[in-house]
């Protein structure tokens, strides 16, 4: 017999062996697949998050310079981008009108945007697709703010984003500058923060320095930094819950552990007579080796198909409002169905391999044993 044969021999008597004692496996894959899918599923999800966010802000300014007063956000003087425009490296440098509206009505902040070169009205504005289902403190059909005078404003709806945008656009109005101005009393000549683009990415660090130098009051963002901060933060919720499953995690893997190392009196009771038939040590080891194989490779195979469903087709409905964010707007969209090597990889290592081998040990001290001893002990 060839080694291969031997080794499906093996393999046969295994499954065999599984299915005759199936209710108590049955369970224990059930229990396995379970801990599998949870950790798999915040791994995925919290991966298609991060892929995401590199997607949005690939088209993120590559320098945005904030004024800093007292250690708090200011805005920041027309003048400062004339100055910063003139530093050798920069490009182009932008100054941005935005903020944050909070409507009572809704319950939720919107996302404000002020264009100097809007093309609409100073009294219209255009949605995102949330915003424009969620205001609801409409008059004639128009939006009504409050500005920061206490005083009312409306403003015409005349386009709502498509959803195609709607990752980056969900929550977000954007108005003319007069309007944004009329909104938040910002006074002429005052912005929100500068967009600086550098002609070579590879001087980003100098030309962030000679900002600091010249304008010490200022905070240069890179782009890189921000998108570090993202993924931080997504890191970080993920941990949160699988700190939540942990629990659940270190249950099972105790009830495994426990069942891994110790042998029913009728798995003692096979293992004498198959060593009374002849079998060797070295046999009866491979038999559980396959044994402990199936299992684990079958609740890794069921736990993880059942996590790449449960967030790429299902939208992760178990905790996606844990991971995606505090608003109230949640945004709707696909995830991209990125996978990570690595990280499965080492779900693979973490959840398959420690139950195969701890299942040989306890094998290993029935069947170094005589066959009398272990059938009459059973």
């Amino acid at each position: 017999m060839s080694s291969f044969e031997r080794q499906r021999a093996f393999l046969d008597y295994t499954l065999a062996s599984l299915v005759r004692r199936k209710a108590k496996n049955g369970a224990l894959v059930l229990a396995y697949a379970l801990v599998v899918f949870l950790i798999a599923s915040v791994m995925f999800f919290s991966r298609a998050l991060r892929t995401e966010g590199q997607a949005v802000l690939a088209g993120a300014p590559e320098l945005v310079v904030q004024r800093m007063l007292a250690g708090r956000f200011d805005t920041i003087p027309a003048s400062y981008a004339v100055s910063i425009g003139k530093i050798r490296g920069v490009s182009q440098v932008e100054p941005r009108l935005w903020g944050y509206y909070f409507n009572r009505a809704v319950g939720a902040t919107f996302t404000v945007l002020g264009l100097p070169d809007f093309a609409h009205a100073d009294n219209e504005i255009v949605a995102g697709p949330a915003a424009a289902k969620a205001w609801t403190n409409l008059q004639e059909g128009r939006y009504l703010f409050r500005t920061f005078k206490g005083d009312s404003a409306g403003f015409t709806p005349v386009q709502v984003l498509p959803e195609e945008t709607r990752l980056v656009s969900a929550d977000l109005i954007i108005m003319s500058e007069t309007a944004f101005r009329q909104v938040f009393g910002l006074p002429e000549g005052q912005y929100t923060d500068l967009a600086v683009n550098v002609r070579n990415p590879q001087e980003m660090q100098t030309v962030t320095e000679k900002i600091q130098r010249e304008h010490p009051d200022t905070r240069p963002i890179q782009r890189e930094e921000i998108l570090r901060t993202y993924e931080s933060v997504f890191e970080w919720r993920g941990g949160m819950v699988i700190v939540v499953f942990t629990g659940a995690a270190l249950a099972f893997f105790i009830f495994a552990w426990d069942k891994a190392t110790g042998l029913s009196a009728e798995e003692r009771h096979e293992i004498g007579i198959l060593k009374a038939l002849g079998w060797d040590t070295s046999d009866v080891l491979v038999m559980k080796f396959w044994e402990g194989l199936a299992i684990s490779l079958t609740s890794f195979l069921l736990g993880t198909i059942a996590a790449y469903a449960h967030v790429f087709l299902a939208d992760a409905g178990l905790f996606a409002q844990a991971l995606k964010g505090w608003s109230v707007l949640y945004v709707d969209f696909p995830l991209s169905p990125v996978v990570s090597l690595t990280e499965l990889l080492a779900l693979f290592f973490l959840s398959v391999v420690p139950y195969t081998f701890i299942t040989v040990i306890p094998a290993w001290r029935a069947a170094i044993t005589d066959p009398d001893t272990v059938m009459r002990a059973s």
